[in-house]
């Protein structure tokens, strides 16, 4: 099969096209800048530059390759998850715009099957772990609302689509390498300087997904039903868990804590909400479907 992996130097991208290669797949990546370029030609898989929110270069792209299959992983996130409040408006305008141009392009050259990234943390289990017909937190203060939102909009344009066969993985938070949950990543870095603190009693419950992890899901989806998965592993833990395991394993100091009121007054009520308000997800479904077979977590909550 000829894959088109647009967003492919992230750190999913990377991971999944070794996968996808090994798998015996014809693989394209497609990057914007010179340096997402040299990490995908250094993959070994065919490389195409182009800026998504081009729409004549989308298209003249997708004429190039001719593939079976696309898979969007378009993002525009920041090195660090410290700056991600002024880097999301960026972030939604690639993903609906610039994964609306891929989207119609592949679509006006016949591809097969398509595969969004959607988001396996904003999702509304009403307190408990949302399955994978769970809707999207939209109502949501701030950003955390609007980025629900649009997420919802990429579901329902791959959902619903007669043309192709249209797949949304809601991943969790990726860890493992490149990723800012990695003893090398951006957020540890700010847990060895003291700059994370729990807020409140950080009820939040997170789903990660080890980027391995997620990409064999992904190649899986190149086969597998029409619909949405939710790709977590089998581990969802409360904030108040495991920021102080994660800042042991990277020896980082533990984390301080932080009353919601100060929080709301210093940080917004977007922080408040995330640490407080955000239900973990079930990968039943993903593991009965896609195969998803998920690695323990690496700093060892239970």
């Amino acid at each position: 099969m000829k894959i088109l992996v647009a967003g492919a130097s992230g750190a999913l991208g990377r991971p999944l096209i070794a996968q996808l290669r090994h798998a015996g797949h014809t693989v394209w990546g497609m990057a914007q800048s010179p340096r997402g370029v040299e990490v995908v030609g250094a993959l070994g898989a065919g490389v195409v530059q182009g800026n998504a929110l081009d729409r004549s270069a989308v298209f003249a792209i997708m004429e190039q390759v001719r593939p079976d299959c696309v898979v969007d992983q378009l993002t525009s996130l920041p090195a660090s998850p410290f700056d991600l409040p002024q880097r999301l408006p960026a972030d939604r305008v690639l993903r609906l715009q610039g994964g609306g141009n891929l989207f119609d392009a592949a679509q006006a050259c016949g591809v097969k099957r398509y595969i969004q990234q959607s988001c396996g943390f904003y999702l509304d289990g009403a307190g408990a772990l949302a399955d994978d017909t769970a809707a999207l937190k939209t109502t949501a203060p701030g950003h955390v609302g609007e980025s629900a939102r649009m997420y919802a909009t990429l579901e329902n344009r791959v959902i619903n689509t007669t043309d192709m066969q249209g797949i949304a993985l809601r991943y969790g938070f990726f860890y493992g390498p490149h990723t800012w949950y990695d003893p090398e990543g951006a957020f540890t870095t700010h847990m060895r300087r003291g700059e994370v603190a729990i807020i409140g009693a950080g009820r939040s419950v997170f789903s990660f997904i080890h980027v391995e992890d997620a990409a064999a899901a992904t190649v899986s989806a190149l086969t597998g039903p029409k619909g949405i998965y939710n790709v977590v592993d089998d581990q969802p833990v409360r904030v108040q868990a495991w920021l102080p395991a994660y800042a042991q394993w990277v020896g980082a100091p533990p984390p301080g804590h932080m009353d919601e009121q100060t929080a709301m007054q210093q940080l917004g009520p977007e922080s408040v909400y995330y640490q407080n308000q955000l239900d973990g997800a079930s990968n039943h479904k993903a593991r009965r479907v896609l195969g998803l077979n998920p690695r323990p977590q690496l700093w060892g909550v239970v």
